[in-house]
C-alpha cells in the first residue's frame, strides 16, 4: 500500500490508544479507520434512510447505505489511480452520509429550521459530530466520548465543508431529492476543538485531496445511479428527453446561467456514449444489462477525464493538501445534465412533492413533542447529553441529535407513539 505523503501526524488519533493485543494480521491505522466506520451503528441505519426515493417505496432503488457503498467503490478506484491512499478515500466515502437525518435532505432542511437557536443543522457537520462524539467507540481521559477516534487524515477527508457556520456562504441550489440547500458548513461550534485538531497546520478552508476525491465520487455515483433508478421505475425515458424543459431544470437546480447552446452539445456527447438507449426501457434482462453497462461506461468516462486532467495539472504527489483534483468542464456539464434528468422527471413529480410535504410535517411534529418531553422520551445516551447540557441551546442540540439518528421508519414509529397521528 502506497503511504508516500502520509506522516505520523496524519496517523495520529485525538485520543491516544494503546497497541492492539490480538492474534490477527497487523492492520494500518487507515485500515482500522475503515473497519470502525463499517461496523458503526450509524452505518447500519443508512439502510433505512432516504437517498432520493424512500427505501420503503421499492426494493430496487438506492438507499443511503447502498449509495454510500457505491460512492466508496468509485472513490477507492479513483484514489488508487491518482496515488492517494485508497483506504482514506474509501472511508470518507463510507462516512459521507452518516449525518443525514430521516428523509434525507428534506429532513435536513426541517432540522435546520429547528436548530437556528443552537447553531444550525447540516448533514456534514452532523457527520463530524457522529465520528468524533456520538458514535460509541473511544472515551477520553475526561470521560467524554471521542466517537470512533479516527486518524487525523481520515477525519480531514470526511470534512467536505471545512468551515464553521459563521464563515459559510449563503445557501444556493437544490439537492438531488428536490430540497432547497441549507447553509453548508462542516462543524458545530461545540465541536470546534476536535475540528481545529484535525485541521492542524491548515487554517484556510481548502479541502484535502482525499476529501475532493470523495466529493467527486459522490457526484458521479448519484448523477448516474439516480438516472438508472428513474429509468427502471419507468419515470425516465432516455430516448425521449424534452430538451427545453430539461435545460430549464438543469439551470434552476445545478448549472445556473449555462445557456442552451452549451448544454445542447454536452447532451449530444452523453447521447453518443455507447449503450445510450434508442428506445424505452422494457424491463427485460437484456435491457437491464444494457443499462448497467451504460452506468459503468459513464462512471469510467467521468473518472477517466478527471484523472487525466489532474495528472496534467501538476506533478504530484496527489495527497492531503499538496494538490487539487481537476474536473474538466465537459465532465462538469455532463454530470450536471444527468442530475437534471433525475430532478426533472423524478423529483419534480407531483407525488414526490406531496411526499416531501408529509415528511416535513411528521418530522416537525416529532421534534416539537421531544423538545417538550425531553429527557424522558429520549434514548439513554441522548438523555444523558440533555442532562449534562449547560444551557437551553445544548439541550436542544441533544434532542436534534436524537431525531437525526432515527431512520425513516423509526421516525414514523416514534411519531405514531408520541403524537398519535
Amino acid at each position: 500500500m502506497n503511504t508516500e505523503g502520509y506522516d505520523d501526524a496524519d496517523r495520529e488519533r485525538y485520543v491516544a490508544e494503546p497497541p492492539k493485543r490480538v492474534a490477527a494480521p497487523e492492520r494500518t491505522p487507515f485500515e482500522r479507520d475503515r473497519a470502525r466506520v463499517v461496523h458503526a451503528a450509524a452505518s447500519r441505519r443508512l439502510a433505512a434512510k432516504t437517498q432520493v426515493m424512500g427505501p420503503q417505496s421499492d426494493d430496487f432503488v438506492r438507499n443511503r447505505l447502498t449509495h454510500s457503498l457505491e460512492v466508496a467503490q468509485v472513490a477507492r478506484d479513483l484514489a488508487r489511480a491518482l496515488g492517494c491512499h485508497p483506504d482514506i478515500a474509501e472511508t470518507a466515502a463510507l462516512a459521507h452520509d452518516l449525518g443525514h437525518p430521516p428523509f434525507g435532505h428534506n429532513g435536513e432542511r426541517l432540522l435546520a429550521d429547528w436548530a437556528t437557536e443552537c447553531g444550525g443543522f447540516e448533514g456534514n457537520a452532523q457527520t463530524l459530530r457522529i465520528l468524533t462524539r456520538l458514535e460509541a467507540k473511544t472515551v477520553g481521559a475526561d470521560g467524554a466520548s471521542a466517537g470512533l477516534n479516527l486518524t487525523r487524515a481520515t477525519l480531514d477527508a470526511c470534512t467536505k465543508y471545512p468551515w464553521r457556520r459563521t464563515d459559510a456562504a449563503p445557501p444556493s441550489g437544490v439537492h438531488a431529492d428536490g430540497t432547497a440547500a441549507v447553509v453548508k458548513f462542516g462543524v458545530y461550534d461545540d465541536d470546534v476543538p476536535v475540528f481545529r485538531w484535525l485541521r492542524e497546520g491548515h487554517d484556510d478552508t481548502g479541502r484535502c485531496f482525499e476529501a475532493q476525491v470523495m466529493d467527486l465520487a459522490d457526484d458521479v455515483a448519484y448523477s448516474v445511479h439516480d438516472v438508472e433508478d428513474g429509468v427502471v421505475a419507468g419515470r425516465i425515458d432516455l430516448s425521449r428527453l424534452d430538451r427545453p424543459a430539461l435545460f430549464e431544470t438543469v439551470r434552476g437546480w445545478y448549472l445556473p446561467g449555462v445557456a442552451d447552446d452549451v448544454l445542447g452539445p454536452a447532451l449530444d456527447g452523453l447521447e453518443a456514449v455507447q449503450g445510450w438507449p434508442s428506445g424505452a426501457y422494457d424491463g427485460s434482462r437484456r435491457a437491464l444489462a444494457r443499462l448497467k453497462n451504460l452506468t459503468s461506461d459513464l462512471i469510467g468516462r467521468f473518472c477517466g477525464a478527471v484523472q487525466d486532467a489532474t495528472f496534467d495539472s501538476a506533478p504530484g504527489p496527489f495527497v492531503r493538501h499538496r494538490a487539487d483534483l481537476v474536473v474538466p468542464e465537459r465532465a462538469r456539464l455532463e454530470i450536471g445534465l444527468l442530475k437534471g434528468v433525475a430532478a426533472h422527471y423524478v423529483m419534480q413529480a407531483d407525488d414526490r412533492v406531496a411526499a416531501r410535504a408529509r415528511e416535513r410535517e411528521l418530522l416537525g411534529g416529532l421534534v416539537e413533542v421531544l423538545l417538550d418531553r425531553a429527557p424522558d422520551e429520549l434514548e439513554t445516551a441522548y438523555a444523558d447529553d440533555w442532562r449534562r447540557a449547560p444551557d437551553d441551546a445544548a439541550r436542544r442540540r441533544a434532542v436534534l441529535d436524537q431525531v437525526a439518528s432515527l431512520t425513516d421508519a423509526s421516525a414514523v414509529a416514534w411519531h405514531q407513539r408520541l403524537v398519535g397521528r
